[in-house]
């Protein structure tokens, strides 16, 4: 089958209509829905009762909000912290939007790059936003780095301005194509043991035995890069929200 296929959007049914075009519920969309309604139940479920000796659940969700919640102070500061809703939510949405892309017959979301740059710009313009109101036109002293000399000064804050319109795009793409390659080279190594056993026999399936344990090693492999790629998304987010409540430092 082809290593494309797995990433095709299916129309499931049809919501309505948006002037002449036709708005569909996708598999794409169902994808999220399943990730937002698992992952208020895991806070839900996890963080009822508030028990002194945690069960493993309540243990699970006490470790991520911790997890989250030291990325965040580590890069942001104490000021950071109320940004942490903000960042969990995209930590945990990202990161099993990347496993679902793991489980057979399912539908990596992540591999879009729709849904990675809409992310990406939600999140720059929550900084440009934030730190406009919050500090007005100085918060263009992030493009003004301190002790650069004069001379060299407008080429710098061209780099800087430069570096910050571009930020999305490193953003969004990091993780789409991590997540597109990945599965496009599981999805070639399992082709190849249906291949060769079809071709060859039994032959072909004792052949196929090298192409299997590749398989195997992919997957934990994708596994720790959807992890990954869900810390590199909320720690750059992080990183950037930094700049907005501490410009030009």
């Amino acid at each position: 089958m082809d290593p494309i296929h797995q990433f095709q959007i299916v129309n499931l049914f049809p919501l309505g209509k948006f002037g002449h075009a036709e708005i569909f519920f996708t598999n794409s969309a169902a994808f999220m829905v399943l990730a937002v309604v698992l992952l208020t139940g895991f806070l839900v479920i996890g963080t009822a009762g508030g028990r002194a000796v945690p069960g493993r659940l309540q243990s699970a969700a006490e470790l991520t909000y911790e997890f989250v919640a030291d990325m965040l102070r580590s890069t942001a500061g104490a000021e950071g912290m109320r940004f942490f809703p903000y960042v969990f939510t995209i930590f945990m949405f990202v990161l099993l939007l990347n496993m679902f892309g793991l489980i057979p017959f399912g539908f990596t979301v992540t591999s879009h790059i729709i849904i990675t740059a809409t992310l990406a710009l939600l999140v720059f313009f929550t900084v440009l936003g934030y730190g406009l109101i919050r500090h007005g036109l100085h918060f263009f002293n992030l493009f003004v780095p301190k002790g650069v000399p004069v001379y060299i000064l407008p080429m710098i804050v061209a780099i800087e301005i430069l570096s910050f319109i571009s930020r999305p795009i490193s953003h969004s793409v990091r993780l789409f194509a991590n997540m597109l390659a990945g599965h496009i080279a599981l999805k070639v190594f399992a082709g190849f043991i249906i291949l060769l056993g079809g071709a060859l026999g039994a032959i072909g399936w004792v052949g196929g035995v090298l192409p299997f344990a590749m398989i195997v090693a992919l997957t934990a492999l994708e596994m720790l890069v959807a992890f990954l790629q869900a810390y590199v998304f909320a720690i750059l987010t992080c990183i950037y929200l930094n700049d907005a409540i501490h410009p030009g430092h």
